[in-house]
């Protein structure tokens, strides 16, 4: 038991830095943002449409997560529309909502590997903006990647006798895989380049 909490501390420990690395690495791209009105009321917006798709769930995971009405689309038109900074930012901040909203909180380091860090990782969609599905996949599965991590970290108790990071790895894609559909549908039929020319 005490190699098991040892184990565990470092581990967390690694995470711990891992999270605050990528939040810097982020804020310093934040900062470089010029904030117009336009674009703080651009922000908001996204912000607010995330959360209220993200509160109507089609169907609600046991231990986290759930299949939204396309909650991740918003910020992934933020980050096209406005770069991935502002993606980083928009994600940040639906992360917090959703943290105060609908928590499930098992330890403070989980809780920036499931609701800030993944949602600001759809940001990188922005990187990709000359392709809207390239840059949803991205995104996405950056947002993948950080649940995983956080699964393997914080959930292995319920993996019982399999492999902590297959169970993360299934257990996350069964609800996100599906959620990731529902974007893909919205992202297809959204003219894109129509309202990328109404948001600049």
């Amino acid at each position: 038991m005490e190699n098991l909490k040892t184990v565990f501390a470092s581990k967390t420990a690694v995470f711990a830095l891992l999270a605050l690395v990528i939040f810097i690495f982020a804020f310093i791209k934040i900062k470089k943002i010029k904030f117009t009105p336009k674009l703080i009321a651009m922000v908001g917006l996204a912000v607010a449409l995330s959360t209220v798709l993200g509160i109507f769930k089609i169907y609600k995971m046991p231990q986290g997560g759930s299949i939204t009405l396309g909650s991740m689309v918003p910020i992934i038109l933020m980050s096209i529309f406005y770069g991935p900074e502002v993606g980083f930012l928009t994600g940040f901040l639906v992360g917090v909502l959703n943290l105060f909203i609908d928590p499930y909180i098992l330890h403070p380091i989980q809780v920036l590997f499931d609701y800030p860090l993944p949602y600001m990782a759809l940001g990188l969609s922005g990187y990709f903006k000359n392709n809207k599905y390239v840059g949803t996949v991205v995104g996405i599965l950056g947002r993948y990647i950080f649940h995983i991590l956080s699964g393997v970290i914080f959930f292995y108790q319920y993996a019982g006798n399999q492999n902590p990071v297959i169970y993360s790895a299934v257990y996350n894609i069964s609800y996100l895989g599906p959620d990731a559909i529902v974007c893909f549908v919205i992202m297809s039929i959204l003219p894109i380049k129509e309202l990328a020319k109404r948001a600049a």
